[in-house]
């Protein structure tokens, strides 16, 4: 079972490392064709790799209309380093409790924003996985985030019950 777990740990930092790099690196959109043009695209892909610009993940954040902007410019800058930092933490097991706290908190925060702005009729483009999910439906992104919260809270659940979880967080 504890392999079982482990899988989920890695699935969940490994989303988080990802959301973070789109808002990081520009990639461009990828066709899932058939596995050759896949791989062509991925290899193109990286050839012009770049880096995204911070100021239109600074946009999204002020589409939600709840933080000033100067307070969206810094977190523009500083959340998708947070979100690597998580999920290498949740990947690799180091300081293992405190990201699942951060990621729990960070997605909350986003899920409760993401229904204020949608309650208050506000269009917004979410910005979780950069320009890669500019096509999914908000039904789409709800599902999503809730999937994620739910893996954080299966593995805090069974960090809290592991009687070796006090032993691994002294270290």
């Amino acid at each position: 079972m504890k392999f079982a777990w482990r899988i989920v740990g890695v699935l969940v930092g490994a989303v988080f490392v990802f959301a973070s790099l789109t808002k990081i690196v520009d990639f461009q959109p990828v066709r899932f064709g058939s596995p050759i043009v896949f791989a062509r695209d991925i290899v193109i892909g990286l050839h012009h790799l770049r880096f995204a610009d911070p100021m239109d993940f600074a946009r999204d954040i002020d589409n939600y209309k709840i933080l000033p902007w100067a307070l969206g410019v810094q977190l523009a800058f500083y959340l998708p380093w947070l979100e690597i930092i998580c999920g290498l933490a949740l990947i690799f097991r180091r300081l293992y409790s405190g990201a699942l706290a951060l990621a729990l908190a960070l997605m909350l925060v986003f899920i409760g924003g993401s229904i204020a702005a949608k309650a208050r009729g506000i269009d917004i483009t979410c910005g979780c996985f950069g320009h890669i999910s500019d096509q999914l439906s908000f039904a789409w992104h709800m599902a999503l985030d809730f999937a994620i919260v739910a893996g954080v809270a299966v593995l805090w659940r069974w960090d809290a019950g592991n009687p070796r979880a006090a032993e691994r967080t002294s270290r």
